[in-house]
């Protein structure tokens, strides 16, 4: 059992729980994720990392209401705990793997929506705490619904803050700001890592495209199952299929098919639509037991 040490609703809907998971705050890095369940019938839910603090053991979480499994989720307390919590998953950031000397030399530009300021926040927090300072663009659909602002100023270089409906600093989309940043304030970005909706990363990476400035994205989004077995996150990443939970959860932006990958989203909310796509895709429709790309055994 893994014992929830804090658990606290940060804004409507989205909550923030500590839990206690030594060997995975030890090895953990920026970019991975766990999965978490409740008891032994609950449903595996891949969420990721958003801190972690390796002398307490402690992994922070933090997520969304959706549906029954999170909001199950939302009702429990510090005290409570766990049945299974397995990490760290997935492939962490690919900065993290670069030499120390290089990466001071280039200049970074987060981009977070909603949900994905809490994968955004131990990125930049990692930098932070290697003397890199990177840029962070926040935004949400209204002041009542941004989260860990608190927590991004202490790490961030620049943080910019913007909602769809004005009601705080800025008004308009994160694109607006990434191309007043670039256009108007005369900012040179080396790499954009943006984490957000499926359809925010899409349209960043329309914009970015254009500047030729590479972009990262996570589509931890799509991710269901997080084991590589159900083929929900699976995606074309430039012709070649992958899939969030065991390739990523983060990829060239520029080569991701994001209409294919939301269509696909939306299929999958259905048990007919399930069904449909592992007919039409047999042997290959789970990432989890095929060969992968290099042609090795997962």
């Amino acid at each position: 059992m893994y014992r929830i040490m804090k658990a606290e609703n940060l804004v409507e809907s989205i909550y923030l729980m500590e839990v206690e998971a030594p060997l995975i705050a030890k090895s953990c890095k920026p970019g991975q994720f766990v999965i978490a369940k409740i008891d032994e019938r609950g449903e595996r839910i891949p969420l990721t990392i958003c801190d972690y603090n390796r002398e307490k053991g402690l992994i922070t979480i933090v997520f969304q209401v959706v549906g029954a499994s999170t909001y199950r989720m939302a009702g429990l307390k510090a005290g409570d705990a766990f049945r299974d919590f397995t990490g760290p998953l997935g492939q962490p950031s690919e900065f993290t793997a670069e030499p120390l000397e290089e990466l001071k030399k280039k200049k970074l530009l987060f981009v977070a929506g909603g949900v994905g300021t809490a994968p955004v926040y131990p990125q930049v927090k990692w930098l932070k705490e290697r003397g890199i300072e990177a840029d962070v663009i926040v935004g949400a659909k209204t002041k009542d619904i941004l989260i860990l602002e608190e927590q991004m100023k202490e790490v961030a270089g620049n943080l910019y803050v913007t909602t769809d409906d004005g009601s705080y600093q800025r008004k308009g989309m994160v694109t607006e700001v990434i191309k007043d940043l670039i256009e108007n304030e005369g900012r040179h970005y080396d790499v954009c890592i943006a984490i957000g909706p499926m359809i925010m990363m899409k349209f960043v990476c329309l914009l970015t495209k254009g500047y030729d400035l590479k972009t990262i994205v996570s589509l931890n989004p799509i991710m269901v199952d997080g084991t590589g077995m159900c083929g929900a996150c699976r995606v074309s990443v430039g012709g070649k299929t992958k899939f969030a939970c065991v390739d990523g959860p983060e990829f060239d932006g520029h080569l991701v098919d994001f209409d294919g990958a939301m269509k696909r989203q939306q299929l999958y909310k259905t048990e007919e639509g399930r069904a449909y796509l592992k007919a039409k895709e047999g042997d290959t429709h789970s990432g989890g037991c095929e060969l992968d790309q290099k042609g090795g055994d997962r």
